[in-house]
């Protein structure tokens, strides 16, 4: 049964919240609070890197200046989306996928997966996303098999 890891709400949740899932999928111990921030800011690092490394496929879709959008994204207080989870995935060379808690059904559902063709889709990165712009880790023990889009 996946279960959610409340993640703070600090402008770095969507960078905390991988390399909490990649320190897991790599079947390291959950980092501490302090550790969890040092590694979170070393992605940002490093996906604001890989915009610049990819700037012809990148800066179409990132909002207003290309140059300007890096520079923020450098910030640790700066909000990522979905292009820093598509970088993540790439810097990380891992599958990230997104979750997200479907309150009709009461189950996890995926709503977004990056980087399955380059890395395979095995064993991903996992996050939850709660929505107005918060993301939490995912911790599993397994994924049942019958139900490939929706977890309980």
């Amino acid at each position: 049964m996946p279960t959610s890891f409340g993640i703070p709400g600090d402008g770095r949740c969507l960078f905390r919240s991988v390399v909490h899932g990649a320190c897991l999928r790599a079947g390291n111990p959950s980092p501490n609070e302090a550790s969890e921030r040092e590694l979170a800011d070393e992605l940002r690092s490093k996906v604001a890197d890989e915009f610049i490394k990819r700037r012809a496929d990148t800066e179409w879709f990132v909002e207003g200046n290309f140059d300007t959008y890096v520079k923020q994204m450098r910030l640790p207080h700066t909000w990522g989306g979905e292009p820093e989870l598509l970088m993540s995935c790439h810097v990380l060379q891992v599958p990230i996928t997104v979750y997200m808690w479907d309150k009709k059904t009461n189950r996890l559902q995926i709503i977004a997966e990056y980087g399955g063709a380059e890395y395979g889709k095995e064993n991903p990165v996992r996050v939850v996303y709660h929505g107005y712009g918060h993301y939490d880790a995912l911790h599993t023990s397994s994924f049942g098999a019958l139900h490939p889009k929706m977890y309980t």
